[in-house]
């Protein structure tokens, strides 16, 4: 019979590791059987225990701190993620925000050659100032009173009426 398959099917590598499939096996085994003891210790009343032949164990109350405090320490390790991240951003007027090291800018002293009609220019990232004379328009202005004017306070004022 005639596979489907658009090429024909290779046996596995034999050079492969089979290491980390026994270290699962181990984990999975080791963790399933801790945890039952858990909870043999946590359920059974102390006859039966000292009956297994255990002399001593810890107390039952670590069998709902163990839980609780784990819990703690993983909402805890979140918290404290999020505060270094709070911590570590920069603010707003930190030029940071908006570049970066990789950054690839013109130098000051650029010369465009227009020799070659057909030539592409190399690409640069645009500088802030240049961004913000487009967007927001030149500098603000002063009105007599020496106030600073935008572009929002010249809009024309309409006279009161009564």
């Amino acid at each position: 019979m005639e596979t489907l398959a658009p090429f024909p099917l290779e046996p596995p590598d034999e050079r492969h590791s089979r290491a980390p499939e026994f270290y699962g096996f181990v984990a999975w085994t080791s963790t399933s059987v801790v945890f039952v003891f858990y909870v043999l210790w946590a359920l059974l009343p102390d006859e039966y225990i000292v009956w297994l032949g255990v002399k001593w164990y810890p107390s039952r109350e670590w069998a709902l701190l163990l839980p609780a405090y784990s819990i703690v320490v993983v909402l805890l390790t979140y918290f404290v993620y999020f505060g270094i991240a709070i911590a570590r951003t920069p603010a707003f007027s930190d030029p940071s925000t908006f570049i970066d090291t990789k950054a690839h800018l013109p130098a000051l002293d650029i010369h465009v050659n227009h020799a070659d009609p057909n030539a592409i220019p190399e690409l640069y990232d645009v500088p802030i100032g240049i961004v913000n004379r487009v967007v927001y328009g030149p500098h603000r202005s002063r009105n007599e009173k020496g106030e600073s004017l935008s572009k929002a306070d010249k809009v024309q004022v309409f006279p009161k009426t009564l």
